[in-house]
């Protein structure tokens, strides 16, 4: 996820950063962010600052008072935290469990390979976990699927042979829309922070990410 956000500066960025982060979903037994790196100039570079925050995870503002002297528009900070998502696990039960998420606050000096990162991935990028987790397996999901995909792995296979079953399909889609839509949600809440531009919805795997989720989401 890209989000761009309006009348940008360094004196605004960690206040845009900070509204933000006050947006994130954290995991209920997983609270917080539990990792912070301060990074200069470009991906190239040593951190400035990498901190590990598991022993005592920090809130919106904690995450702030941390990066106040490192504030320059050459700067990126990332942290680390988790949310919930169902997940379909190895022995085939469905579990609502901790997965992992990274968001990284770009300045507009920040670049990667001569150009600034905020053009093409937004002032703030996040990756919030496995695709799969929103979009299936195997094109199992949706209305316009191209039918199933060949298995890539033993585990696939069976997981395909599970999805056999029309009840076992028709948990897996209502799980998997229950993902969409906190993901949506959360989207909603980001917006309402402000001051957002635009949020762009995308994953490596996915043309058109936001289609799939709707495809997804209007299927019976």
């Amino acid at each position: 996820m890209g989000v761009w956000c309006k009348d940008f500066s360094e004196e605004r960025m960690l206040d845009n950063f900070r509204r933000f982060l006050e947006t994130v979903p954290f995991s209920v037994t997983k609270p917080g962010f539990t990792h912070l790196v301060v990074r200069a100039v470009d991906p190239s570079v040593s951190p400035i600052l990498d901190q590990d925050l598991r022993s005592v995870p920090l809130d919106a503002a904690g995450i702030i008072d941390l990066v106040q002297q490192h504030l320059h528009a050459d700067s990126s900070y990332e942290v680390r935290c988790h949310w919930d998502l169902w997940v379909f696990d190895s022995e085939g039960r469905w579990k609502n469990e901790p997965q992992p998420m990274e968001i990284i606050s770009y300045g507009e000096e920040y670049q990667e390979y001569d150009d600034a990162v905020w053009r093409q991935r937004g002032h703030i990028e996040v990756d919030f976990g496995f695709e799969h987790l929103f979009t299936g397996h195997a094109g199992l999901l949706g209305i316009h699927h191209n039918g199933r995909a060949p298995a890539q792995s033993p585990e696939e296979a069976r997981f395909i042979e599970i999805m056999a079953w029309p009840e076992n399909l028709q948990r897996y889609q209502e799980k998997t829309r229950e993902n969409i839509r906190k993901l949506l949600d959360w989207v909603r809440k980001i917006e309402k922070a402000g001051p957002v531009d635009r949020i762009r919805l995308w994953s490596e795997g996915e043309d058109n990410f936001e289609a799939r989720l709707e495809d997804i989401l209007v299927a019976h």
